[in-house]
């Protein structure tokens, strides 16, 4: 008997295991699509934990699959489940799952990379960005090969503050790699550190929840997975255009057992290129003889808003591509290469 005043918990009608649904719908995890299954409800649940409280909160699960995180998302009591997912194979199992939570679960067919987030959820849940974070939640076991291009395209979400972060900020709980994940949460001086740790820690708070052995996963992947937690700062630690960050981090990162000024003379072009450079250094404050990865934030910080500076002074500077201008060379030498020879070819027929 339910006690007076109290909502009764939700719980799931008895179904068949995920194992079975595998069997059932005759579900092959595809190795072009890097697809892994979880089975294990105990660690689906655990992953779920990890988003903090989920009662009659509104959450999106990417690429849900058979639906192990599903029906831990479900349990959890969630107001609202949105599941995005790309393969038609899974379509069937989930809609069983649907049936079995009625009015909480709405299937979407398509690719989270193309998906319109900014109307996925209702507007009544938006909040201020110095708030809180909105009741709203994404969670996902990410398939290897689209996990690194998603969070760079929501990071730059958490920058403009569109897609899934209108909403105010939106906490993310994924998936990844345990490399990925080491790279994602490395400190200065680690030897994961990369250009994924300075985008994702100058705007977010990014925390390596556990670790997930391989062997939990059908079938076992080479590699063990990490589950990570995003939730976006207030203030970015560099205020400065995504765009803008970006080509200045991938830069420095570009040859990363270097010393890091010679990622940074990729930011200039080959005329002015030293003088350039060494200005930008010194103004930033930043030691030319430390490895990339050796780079504190604030390093990074000062490098670009010193970047943005010489680039509102020069206009063209920031479209200026380092790797075009080595192919327009390339370009050159091998029409004078092929001209010479053609040139060598008609003196010789000549004779």
């Amino acid at each position: 008997m339910a006690v007076p005043g109290k909502v009764a918990a939700f719980r799931l009608p008895p179904l068949p295991t995920v194992g079975e649904i595998i069997k059932l719908f005759r579900l092959k995890a595809q190795k072009q699509l890097s697809q892994n299954f979880l089975l294990d409800l105990r660690l689906t649940d655990k992953i779920v934990r990890q988003a903090g409280e989920l009662k009659n909160a509104h959450v999106c699960e990417v690429g849900p699959g058979p639906g192990g995180i599903t029906r831990s998302i479900l349990s959890a009591g969630v107001e609202q489940l949105l599941l995005i997912e790309k393969d038609a194979r899974f379509i069937p199992g989930l809609q069983m799952l649907s049936e079995a939570a009625p009015g909480k679960v709405r299937i979407v067919h398509g690719d989270i990379l193309t998906y319109k987030m900014e109307k996925a959820f209702p507007k009544h849940l938006k909040k201020n960005w110095e708030d809180e974070p909105p009741d709203i939640h994404i969670i996902g076991n990410l398939p290897f090969s689209v996990s690194t291009p998603l969070i760079i395209k929501w990071l730059e979400n958490v920058s403009k503050k569109d897609g899934p972060f209108i909403y105010g900020r939106t906490q993310m709980t994924l998936t990844f790699q345990k490399e990925v994940a080491e790279r994602l949460t490395a400190n200065p001086g680690g030897k994961q550190r990369s250009r994924l740790s300075i985008m994702s820690q100058h705007l977010c708070t990014v925390e390596n929840c556990f670790v997930i052995p391989g062997q939990a996963f059908v079938p076992k992947p080479e590699v063990d997975v990490a589950v990570v937690r995003f939730t976006p700062l207030v203030q970015p630690k560099i205020q400065q255009p995504f765009e803008l960050v970006e080509k200045v981090v991938q830069s420095v990162f570009q040859f990363r057992r270097k010393y890091c000024f010679r990622g940074i003379e990729t930011l200039f072009p080959e005329s002015g290129r030293l003088k350039r450079t060494e200005q930008l250094m010194m103004t930033a404050n930043v030691d030319p003889t430390l490895r990339p990865f050796q780079l504190s934030m604030s390093q990074f910080r000062n490098l670009c808003n010193t970047y943005r500076k010489m680039c509102d002074e020069d206009p063209g500077l920031f479209v200026y591509n380092y790797r075009e201008e080595l192919r327009q060379k390339k370009m050159m030498r091998n029409l004078q290469k092929s001209t010479s020879q053609r040139n060598q070819t008609e003196e010789e027929d000549q004779l």
